[in-house]
């Protein structure tokens, strides 16, 4: 038991302080090529400019870098090379035991992080070089979206035709085989989380409702015995709390597509290999009520020619209403506590 919780505390405190470490170097390399965006007008989809989300995100007059999200992604990674090195240098059960990078168990998700990252990242870079555009530039959603689904279908492919994964579980009801639709199944849920990346919009937000979501996973990937997820998210979670020490207002950057990109698409795949899948939209519910209030507000436009929320997402319809944004912060901080603690009980004792 002793083995098994130092597995999951060292990697979350080693992957923090590499995050607090690097941080200063990223943040002056951002800082240095002026790294946010140059223009914040942002339009709705009937072509007329959002006045109210353009008070919110003014990215350009606040001068605040994107791309902060490197920090977790990047000190996940150095965390996995340094257990490594350190067994290389200093063999024996204990060093063997804190690596976490293993084939059968992690080798998935470290991969869609990196491939998701940069993704995120190439989207970044063309958002912060584009000057005098309305939209902001960056990929089109259609194009991330895809990339997304792209990632997803060979995810499930992979675990349909390698590890002859062909069922889920659904808590209370047990496990249901459904063949090759398992890949679909994947796709729509990566892109249902991965939509929710709208949350990454108040400092502070998304690093908080992240780290409450990955420890859920933890903790079933930990009561399943399968200590290297539990590992990697617990990792996960070191740097996120890193990013988020230089997040909480005022921010020194925001995570943006690189991040957002890199770990929503990770805890969809953990939720698949912790044949957990159908309690994401609970352990993530803070993501489910970003990226559903976006859907509602175009929908609600359509139908009755009006707006359902004063600005979505629905954690900018509250700014609008007037509270603050630590107040919005800190009370979704609680929601996804409650939640992602939720969502483990239903899954263990389902």
């Amino acid at each position: 038991m002793t083995s098994e919780l130092l597995k999951l505390i060292i990697p979350a405190i080693l992957t923090f302080g590499v995050g607090i470490l690097i941080t200063p170097f990223i943040s002056h390399i951002l800082y240095k090529y002026k790294m946010w965006k140059k223009s914040s007008v942002i339009l709705t989809t009937d072509g007329k400019v959002a006045e109210l989300s353009n008070k919110l995100h003014n990215d350009e007059e606040k001068k605040t870098p994107r791309m902060g999200g490197i920090v977790v992604w990047a000190s996940v990674y150095i965390t996995v090379f340094l257990l490594a090195i350190l067994f290389l240098l200093f063999p024996s059960q204990t060093t063997d035991e804190l690596r976490f990078f293993s084939r059968e168990q992690t080798w998935i998700p470290l991969f869609v992080m990196l491939i998701a990252a940069i993704i995120g990242l190439i989207d970044d870079l063309s958002v912060v070089k584009v000057f005098g555009s309305a939209t902001g530039g960056g990929l089109s959603l259609k194009i991330r979206l895809g990339a997304i689904a792209l990632i997803a279908f060979f995810v499930g492919l992979w675990l349909f035709a390698k590890l002859d994964l062909t069922g889920v579980y659904v808590p209370f009801i047990g496990m249901i085989d459904i063949g090759i639709f398992i890949i679909p199944l994947i796709i729509i849920f990566m892109i249902g989380i991965f939509s929710g990346g709208v949350i990454d919009g108040i400092d502070g937000l998304s690093g908080g409702v992240l780290a409450t979501a990955f420890t859920g996973y933890a903790a079933i990937a930990a009561y399943q015995a399968q200590f290297d997820i539990a590992a990697l998210c617990m990792a996960i979670v070191g740097g996120i709390l890193a990013f988020l020490w230089f997040n909480i207002p005022p921010a020194r950057f925001y995570m943006t597509e690189t991040g957002m990109m890199a770990l929503t698409t990770t805890l969809c795949v953990v939720a698949t290999l912790t044949q957990a899948l159908f309690v994401l939209p609970i352990v993530a519910l803070p993501l489910i009520l970003a990226a559903g209030s976006s859907a509602l507000q175009l929908i609600w436009k359509k139908v009755f020619k009006k707006k359902l929320f004063l600005v979505a997402p629905i954690h900018h319809h509250f700014q609008a209403l007037g509270w603050p944004a630590y107040k919005v912060t800190m009370r979704f901080w609680i929601i996804g506590v409650f939640s992602a603690t939720l969502g483990v009980v239903i899954h263990i004792l389902g």
